[in-house]
């Protein structure tokens, strides 16, 4: 096997090896609210997990560049509230168009024929077209910080506080999500993306 220590690589080798290695991973596409311009940003973000369910937790790590906050990262900090929204095949196209860079006070999703629609608990709005969102608060901000102690991630856990499931990806009676239906798209390194693919069941020792 090829080796390397962690001290001989750049940045960049350490970023290719990690998102390289570490997939698929799921797609946290975020809507949070500038309140001083009311703009609605959205961004998407792949360091993104679950957390608990005893307490309805999602993790997200927003990576700074170069000490500056992501425009997520700091209105999720001043108003506490965000959108998480599941990108599927339907809306990938769109969901790209959303990673462009651009100043606070634009929207990205004048980039895109999204629209929005209110939420029932918290003040920022999700995307209609996603198949499914979470309205999340925020439970802990968690600033991560470099051996010089200067801060290189705001990793969240969000709390949820409502979801919702387009009635095309969702089985009522088991409370089942449908993948196949969903169709949910995973990020991998660089410019690439994937799909599910096959979906198989394996049952699980009891001892």
């Amino acid at each position: 096997m090829y080796h390397f220590s962690t001290d001989d690589l750049s940045l960049k080798q350490q970023y290719k090896f990690l998102t390289g290695s570490v997939i698929p991973r799921p797609i946290a596409w975020i809507t949070s609210l500038n309140e001083d311009s009311d703009t609605v940003n959205a961004a998407p973000f792949s360091f993104f997990s679950v957390v608990s369910n005893q307490i309805p937790l999602l993790s997200v790590s927003i990576l700074r560049t170069a000490g500056k906050q992501k425009d997520s990262a700091v209105n999720i900090l001043k108003n506490k509230e965000a959108v998480i929204h599941i990108v599927s095949s339907s809306v990938i196209e769109e969901m790209n168009a959303t990673s462009a860079p651009m100043p606070s006070d634009e929207s990205e999703l004048d980039r895109t024929d999204l629209s929005l629609v209110d939420s029932k608990s918290i003040s920022v709005p999700g995307i209609k077209e996603a198949l499914i969102r979470f309205e999340t608060t925020l439970y802990q901000h968690v600033p991560v910080e470099d051996e010089k102690g200067e801060i290189i991630t705001d990793l969240f856990l969000l709390k949820v506080t409502d979801y919702y499931f387009d009635e095309s990806v969702f089985d009522k009676d088991k409370d089942y999500i449908l993948p196949e239906q969903l169709d949910p798209v995973a990020r991998l390194a660089g410019i690439e993306y994937a799909s599910i693919g096959k979906v198989f069941s394996m049952i699980r020792p009891d001892k």
